[in-house]
């Protein structure tokens, strides 16, 4: 056993143990789910942007980075630009709105505005996407271990989801937060250490330019080189995921206030597009010193072996892992949440006591660590799982979720027939443009649109 193995070991226990310690003040299922509403701005911060830096800002935007170059960079930035819209508009008015109507989901403002219906298809729609989008963390995390110890992709993914499912089923938010504080430390020492090392080890600027071939340095070496249609692809799905996700916005329900809901999350926004550069410049870092990859998504794990000093490169793995436990107790928190409280408890069990919801959400989180151990064995890798994520939540949950917090028209009839024909709409786009340069970008307007359309109506019309 190397000396890396000992540190990464020794890690995951800490994070476990921290879990574990957190989870005896959890006593009720605010505790669990919105952590009291008792976190500073700084701990909300802390816990948001740990959320955010996971498989895809780190692994699967280095593959880009590898790719394409430094436009890349629009990975992270159109999560940025999302988060700065949460951060000026949503978190704070969803924030008052939870104190006021002692709101612990998304869900639950849902079936406030609208009705249970709503409420149980949103969760239902984004249950199957959320589970996509951790197994794409599980994806990452086991080719980690891939390269650091040589596990297969089974156990890889399996001891992954042990480690994440350990710390914070017992806590939840108020676990994630306090372990997310650690791991933000870890994942900001580790990358802000790899970059000088690996920019050095690429040559400066002009090796890393350089490295798709003199003829691509410019575009490849620029902020648009992908195009576009690459570009769109990014903003057109991220941007409004990020202003929407029951994720962010349920971790900042556990602000002390909207205004500290507010500055978490433009703090965030702030601190994540400044990241965007890091692995933008690690993947062009890396196919400058090994430019035959054949899995471009491997770049940051082998980054961290072949390129980096012994001691970084341990650190840099550490930060990696952070980064995908980070942001894969997120999600687990989203699977947690959506189905004991807007599934099980709006449907099955009404009058459910709170020892029983918070049992329920523990339960979840086990359930919910294991369907996407199943997932990221099947899905092919980490960018096709968040797509299928960030897809489904932009259809589904965008348009209506906007609409209801702004406007008093639309009842939950235009609710559920904009929920179906968006998801609709964006799975027949999908299908027909698969493959083609709009196929990023296009379904997801396309959804957008007719939600828009059938609210419209609504507006023009007679209300519910």
């Amino acid at each position: 056993m190397t000396a890396t193995h000992v540190l990464l070991l020794g890690y995951a226990a800490l994070l476990v143990g921290a879990g574990v310690w957190v989870t005896r003040r959890v006593r009720a299922p605010g505790d669990f789910f919105v952590a009291g509403r008792a976190l500073p701005a700084g701990m909300v911060f802390a816990t948001l942007l740990a959320a955010n830096i996971g498989a895809g800002s780190t692994v699967g935007a280095t593959g880009l980075g590898y790719r394409s170059g430094l436009s890349a960079w629009w990975w992270s930035g159109s999560a940025a630009i999302g988060c700065l819209v949460l951060g000026l508009v949503v978190a704070p008015r969803m924030h008052r709105l939870a104190v006021e109507h002692r709101f612990l989901t998304v869900g639950d403002f849902l079936e406030w505005r609208f009705d249970r219906s709503v409420r149980v298809a949103i969760a239902a729609i984004l249950w199957i996407g959320t589970a996509a989008l951790l197994a794409g963390q599980l994806i990452a995390m086991a080719w980690a271990f891939e390269v650091i110890a040589g596990l297969p992709r089974l156990w890889g993914s399996l001891l992954s989801a042990l480690i994440l499912t350990a710390y914070f089923s017992g806590g939840g938010l108020m676990a994630s937060a306090w372990v997310n504080l650690l791991q933000l430390v870890v994942l900001v020492v580790g990358f802000a250490l790899a970059v000088p090392f690996a920019w050095s080890a690429g040559g400066g600027w002009a090796g890393l330019e350089g490295a798709a071939g003199a003829e691509a340095a410019s575009a490849y070496g620029s902020l648009s080189g992908m195009g576009l249609a690459g570009i769109l692809g990014l903003v057109v799905v991220f941007v409004p995921s990020f202003i929407v996700s029951p994720g962010l916005i349920q971790k900042a329900f556990g602000a002390r206030s909207a205004s500290g809901a507010s500055r978490a999350a433009l703090g965030n926004a702030a601190a994540l597009a400044l990241f965007a550069f890091v692995p933008a410049l690690l993947g062009m870092a890396m196919r400058s010193v090994e430019p035959g990859l054949a899995n471009s998504e491997m770049a940051l794990p082998r980054l961290t072996m072949d390129v980096l000093p012994p001691w970084l490169g341990g650190l840099g793995l550490a930060a990696l892992f952070a980064a995908e436990l980070s942001s894969a107790d997120a999600i687990l928190f989203m699977l947690s949440t959506s189905l004991s409280r807007d599934l099980y408890q709006a449907v099955l069990r009404p009058e459910a006591t709170d020892a029983q919801l918070l049992r329920v959400g523990r339960g979840a989180a086990v359930a919910g660590g294991a369907v996407g151990l199943v997932l990221a064995l099947l899905l092919p890798s980490v960018v096709a799982a968040l797509k299928l994520f960030y897809g489904i939540m932009t259809a589904a949950l965008f348009v209506p979720l906007l609409v209801g917090l702004f406007s008093s028209r639309p009842g939950a009839r235009h609710a559920r027939a904009a929920i179906a024909l968006s998801v609709v709409g964006t799975g027949v786009g999908l299908i027909v443009l698969a493959g083609t340069p709009r196929g990023g970008w296009l379904p997801s307007v396309i959804g957008m649109g007719l939600a828009l359309g059938v609210f419209a109506a609504a507006w023009l019309g007679p209300g519910d």
